[in-house]
């Protein structure tokens, strides 16, 4: 699954699965670029790329905002020349019922979770194409499979998100465009800590979200990363349109 002389961009790439991912692609020899929001944590996975010799353009951006996805595409061109991979991963998790939720938190994630995909895409596929192809990989959800409660407004983003791969698939399969998403289910990462972390009694929280995994343990972002590894490597040229589970059983 070797990336040499590829390169990757990967959205959310401060913490959990983006910085699993941008380090295990580095590994196998990708440039990567890495985008987030949070200044601090990117520097240090640029900085522990570097460390084991890989290479690392780091880039802080709002990903919902298109002035800054264009500022990411023309930083990745200046130094790399290419994009080869684009793994939009950027997410946040909104919690709730419906109506529980207000206007401003729907708008929200729509933007971050959906909108900044389109963005992305939207600025990358005419270079793929002119490249004579490339590889996108979008971050879903087991919830967009089976729904869990209080996440309608995340489950909506999610099933838009494999929506919209799969009508890429379609669209770009002829231009040697693959595009794929993965669909992880409750997965340790710092983001899923904060949120344990609100409840009145985070362990007891902790112990019901274990419950309901049929593997009775949460994933590992390094798990989730060495499937998006396969997705964009080489092993999966005859790999599109795919809403590609790794959940533990979650979505069965």
């Amino acid at each position: 699954m070797n990336l040499h002389n590829k390169t990757a961009i990967i959205t959310g790439a401060a913490a959990g699965i983006g910085a699993a991912s941008a380090a295990l692609f580095a590994r196998e020899g990708a440039k990567v670029v890495a985008v987030d929001i949070d200044r601090e944590l990117l520097d240090q996975i640029s900085a522990q790329i570097g460390q084991v010799g890989g290479e690392c353009l780091a880039v802080v951006a709002d990903v919902s905002q298109r002035d800054q996805v264009e500022n990411v595409l023309r930083s990745t061109m200046q130094k790399f020349r290419r994009v080869d991979i684009l793994f939009n991963n950027a997410g946040i998790v909104p919690t709730g019922k419906l109506e529980a939720t207000s206007e401003e938190q729907w708008d929200r994630a729509m933007a971050i979770n959906v909108k900044s995909m389109y963005l992305f895409c939207h600025a990358v596929i005419p270079l793929m194409k002119v490249a004579g192809g490339g590889v996108i990989l979008n971050t879903a959800s087991a919830t967009a499979l089976r729904a869990v409660t209080d996440r309608a407004c995340y489950t909506a983003t999610k099933a838009a998100v494999i929506g919209l791969t799969k009508s890429m698939a379609l669209d770009y399969v002829l231009d040697n465009i693959r595009v794929n998403c993965l669909c992880p289910g409750t997965v340790e990462t710092p983001s899923l800590i904060q949120r344990l972390a609100a409840f009145p009694d985070p362990e007891e929280a902790r112990k019901n979200f274990i419950a309901r995994q049929p593997m009775r343990r949460f994933g590992t972002a390094e798990e989730i990363a060495q499937a998006a590894l396969y997705l964009v490597s080489p092993s999966a040229e005859f790999v599109t349109g795919v809403a590609f589970a790794i959940d533990g059983g979650l979505s069965i």
